[in-house]
């Protein structure tokens, strides 16, 4: 059974008949693959930030935004490049910010802020990645079989042609569709959605 990070080595290696191989490389390459194909709702994480310039740094972990507002206000609308500087060029005023868009690994806000303010940011992060002093995480509690078969699929290049390549490549596609829709279904259960006029 897979509990924590040495089981789950353990698991690689047993089912590979090999100890020989980097499994903890394995590892990070399907928790790299994770980070890639999953976006769950327990990968939401919210931060509080205050904010006085034009740009702001992305969070610790960001994989993408979930929303973003000021405190106290309405959620900030995201813009591209182009109408942001558009907006800039347009008009230089300062203020509350209502805009935002990804610039250069920034947050980039407009208005330009006039004073400082509490930006609150909703968004998805990386899973925690396992590690000797990290045995666990929601991700492996959830879904061991995602990092089981995740991590067995990128032992290929060491086994030559291995026929178990394609099954474990469909059950790791199995564990993530699944985990998406359990994370939709958890999303959307409750109150129906509401249609919202602004």
């Amino acid at each position: 059974m897979i509990t924590d990070y040495a089981s789950l080595q353990t698991a690689i290696s047993d089912t590979l008949d090999r100890a020989d191989l980097p499994v903890t490389t394995f590892i990070r390459l399907a928790e790299a693959a994770i980070g890639r194909d999953l976006r769950h709702w327990r990968m939401e994480s919210r931060e509080e930030a205050s904010v006085s310039t034009r740009f702001a740094a992305l969070p610790t972990g960001w994989k993408e935004t979930v929303r973003m507002s000021i405190e106290g206000g309405a959620d900030l609308d995201l813009v591209s490049d182009a109408e942001m500087a558009a907006m800039r060029a347009a008009s230089a005023d300062t203020g509350s910010p209502c805009f935002y868009a990804f610039t250069a690994g920034q947050i980039e806000l407009y208005p330009a802020p006039d004073g400082a303010y509490t930006l609150e940011h909703v968004f998805k992060a990386a899973v925690p990645a396992l590690s000797d002093s990290n045995t666990e995480n929601w991700l492996l509690d959830e879904a061991p079989d995602a990092y089981l078969y995740g991590a067995l699929i990128h032992s290929a290049p060491h086994l030559v042609e291995d026929a178990r390549l394609s099954t474990w490549g469909a059950l790791y596609t199995s564990a993530i569709d699944g985990l998406q829709k359990e994370s939709d279904k958890a999303r959307h259960s409750g109150t129906g959605l509401k249609i919202k006029v602004r």
